[in-house]
């Protein structure tokens, strides 16, 4: 069993997290004092920034103090942590999204004035939207394969590294979300 130590007495995760449902906000204190380094540990390894990791620590130790209460005595330290590693790939997926917003703005500042060039970049800005809100009719299961594999130009492998599954894996989800694509899309919302 987990626990922190008190003026040489072991206090128990379980006896903390009580005592945090019944409004002691300093066993929480003790409890972000025992796991503050293992989750920033987590979250720098998906973000690679150290300002970035802090501030989702942050975030993160809030969303377990307001998700407490559902908490199950399933294994403390694999919740928190699942937590944050799911709270850290939101933070990159809003970065990554931000720079793809910087992309394209900068883009548009560099091309001229020109009437054909902005009707050009309005069309292609349009086919952006569409693909992203035909993205979010994929399943899910589906959606994140096919958005790292054509839009962020992963290769299998680095996918099958970030999801923790096999190449094979990530080639059949492919192959699947394909032929989801096939039978559920009409080319012509695409022209």
């Amino acid at each position: 069993m987990e626990a922190v130590r008190k003026g040489g007495r072991e206090i128990s995760d379980q006896v903390l997290i009580q005592k945090v449902k019944s409004g002691n906000d300093h066993a929480f204190r003790l409890l972000v004092e025992k796991y503050r380094n293992d989750l920033f540990r987590t979250i720098y390894a998906v973000l690679r920034d150290q300002k970035e990791a802090e501030d989702a620590a942050q975030e993160v130790f809030l969303k377990i103090y307001t998700s407490l209460p559902q908490y199950e005595n399933q294994g403390f330290k694999t919740w928190i942590t699942r937590i944050a590693v799911n709270h850290a790939i939101d933070v990159k997926r809003k970065r990554d999204r931000r720079k793809e917003d910087i992309a394209e703005i900068d883009k548009y500042d560099f091309q001229g004035s020109e009437s054909e060039s902005v009707e050009a970049e309005l069309i292609e800005k349009e086919k952006r939207v569409l693909v992203r809100q035909k993205l979010n009719e994929l399943p899910p299961n589906y959606r994140n394969v096919i958005y790292d594999f054509y839009i962020a130009e992963k290769s299998y492998q680095q996918i099958a590294e970030e999801q923790n599954v096999g190449v094979k894996t990530i080639e059949t989800k492919l192959y699947r979300a394909r032929v989801w694509m096939k039978k559920h899309w009409k080319e012509d919302d695409f022209s």
